[in-house]
């Protein structure tokens, strides 16, 4: 196999999970009846109190009852920048979106490592967290989810994404995001000069809001993965939000694709 078609093969795998690669197709996601817990981690490599909250993010799951529902996301904020390093995974949206949700839930601070789960800030994330994602699972969900994704000629991602919501769920946005696992940075300067810092759902793309009309929307995006991209370590997470109120209707992570 070419190193081409051994690079397709991983990225398929990623929606597949343990399926062996002769046996991959197109991934379809759907969400489950119960709302799953989105977990956002607002972080930066220059802030010297994020590790910890990374390495939580990163063991979330061990963490969790074993049948939790949570789909967590790490997103790199880079007003921590002017200290001396640049976070490499900071995007300017994500500070933007960090403030947007404080202010949606009158909260007055910004900072970092912020938890928000479900759209709600958590302040007490070190012993609250698997309480706070347990009582989210209890709740049915306000919304539905499908996604579908497939490999198409060159190596891109063709992804589409499908969300309804029930009656008086509006004005809510649907969200994609594609994550990376298993990044390593050398830190050379800054809070955290001289460390070695490793990240887990690390947002590298970011889709919408794409506004339900009708309780309903749709997206299709084609996303080229550069060739530094880990494909094998790739998820693809959909979320619908309240934009009044910052709560999350609906989650779904891609992790869980089966063969359509």
């Amino acid at each position: 196999m070419s190193s081409r078609g051994y690079t397709l093969c991983m990225l398929a795998a990623v929606f597949i999970a343990a399926l062996p690669l002769t046996a991959f197709a197109a991934c379809d996601a759907r969400s489950g009846q119960n709302t799953a817990a989105l977990v956002e981690l607002y972080t930066s490599e220059g802030c010297s109190s994020c590790p910890p909250a990374d390495q939580q993010l990163s063991r979330l799951r061990q963490t969790l009852d074993r049948a939790a529902e949570a789909v967590p996301l790490a997103l790199h904020v880079g007003y921590w920048d002017y200290i001396g390093w640049k976070d490499p995974y900071a995007q300017d949206g994500f500070g933007e979106r960090q403030s947007w949700l404080v202010r949606t839930r009158q909260q007055k601070t910004v900072y970092t490592p912020q938890f928000f789960v479900g759209g709600a800030e958590l302040r007490a994330w070190r012993g609250e967290l698997r309480d706070r994602v347990r009582q989210l699972n209890a709740r049915p969900a306000a919304a539905t989810i499908r996604v579908r994704g497939s490999i198409v000629p060159g190596g891109v991602l063709a992804l589409e994404a499908e969300a309804t919501a029930r009656a008086g769920s509006e004005p809510a946005a649907l969200y994609l995001a594609l994550a990376e696992s298993g990044l390593v940075s050398k830190v050379t300067r800054g809070e955290n000069g001289g460390v070695t810092l490793a990240h887990d759902h690390v947002v590298r793309v970011w889709i919408g809001p794409v506004r339900l009309s009708d309780g309903a929307a749709r997206v299709q995006r084609e996303i080229t993965l550069p060739a530094a991209w880990r494909c094998a370590r790739l998820e693809v997470v959909a979320f619908v939000q309240d934009e009044t109120t910052g709560g999350v209707l609906q989650a779904l992570s891609a992790q869980q694709c089966a063969l359509s």
